[in-house]
């Protein structure tokens, strides 16, 4: 990606981005206990891949060694509050984290009360800082950062570069011979203005009406678990979960994850 403060990782769907002078370690729709998730509302039974989450972002974690990491929202899956086997995935995962590393998690539409959980001593048992802030999400030096499921805050459209997750993008690829397949993508542009422009939360920020500002970069960030599939961004007729998009994405891009450029998402 030509956005020079967030870096994908080769093979993952994780980036590092530069926060002042920290690094931190960007993830997004982590969803734990999904595998319940799905036996509750479908009655799907899937064995749990918790313990494989778990060992992806450790090894992450110890690679990059990063000061933060940050989860772009949806850490649970379930709406309310967590239930057994999440809370009990999340515990495991928290109790396994480094801990020098301070976690930031933004609010998603699947994570309920979940402030009340990590951070308002009515929860686990963890030494890790931990902060929840809200899913319009906050700016971090040059880098803004939100779910995707509500309008961004006007500090996040004020950043450099908007990362945001909640939209699972996937790219459907077809062979010569007809076979397919679905592959995790990662999206990524410039801010168009154009549905920003009428809200009023919005009057301040002065990029959106001035022809020579340079619009922030967008970075669409895949979902961490691989289960939960997503958007088919390159499939006529597919609509988008954010509020924002596609509307608010210009020259949009495709990559995969091992860095492959896809090219216009939609003619991918």
């Amino acid at each position: 990606m030509t956005a020079p403060l967030v870096q994908p990782i080769p093979d993952e769907p994780a980036a590092t981005a530069t926060v002042g002078t920290q690094q931190a370690l960007l993830v997004a729709d982590y969803h734990a206990g999904y595998e319940a998730g799905l036996r509750y509302e479908h009655g799907v039974d899937v064995p749990s891949r918790a313990p494989e989450r778990r060992e992806r972002l450790a090894s992450l974690l110890e690679r990059i060694r990063p000061d933060r990491l940050l989860v772009l929202g949806d850490l649970m899956h379930s709406i309310g509050d967590p239930g057994g086997a999440e809370r009990g995935e999340l515990e495991v995962l928290f109790e396994s984290l480094p801990d020098d590393v301070a976690v930031t998690v933004v609010k998603g539409n699947h994570d309920g009360r979940i402030e009340t959980w990590l951070t308002d001593g009515d929860g686990i048992d963890i030494d890790t800082d931990i902060d929840v802030v809200p899913g319009d999400g906050i700016a971090l030096g040059d880098i803004g950062v939100c779910h995707g499921h509500t309008w961004p805050s006007q500090e996040v459209l004020e950043s450099d570069v908007v990362c945001l997750g909640h939209e699972h993008p996937c790219v459907r690829l077809e062979d010569k011979i007809g076979g397919s397949r679905v592959e995790r993508a990662w999206l990524r542009g410039r801010l168009d203005p154009a549905p920003f422009r009428d809200r009023l939360e919005y009057e301040d920020v002065t990029w959106l009406e001035r022809a020579d500002e340079t619009p922030p970069r967008v970075v669409v960030i895949p979902a961490f678990n691989d289960l939960v599939g997503g958007t088919w961004i390159n499939v006529p007729g597919q609509s988008f979960l954010s509020p924002f998009l596609p509307a608010g994405l210009a020259d949009g891009e495709a990559y995969l994850l091992d860095g492959t450029r896809l090219g216009p998402y939609e003619s991918v």
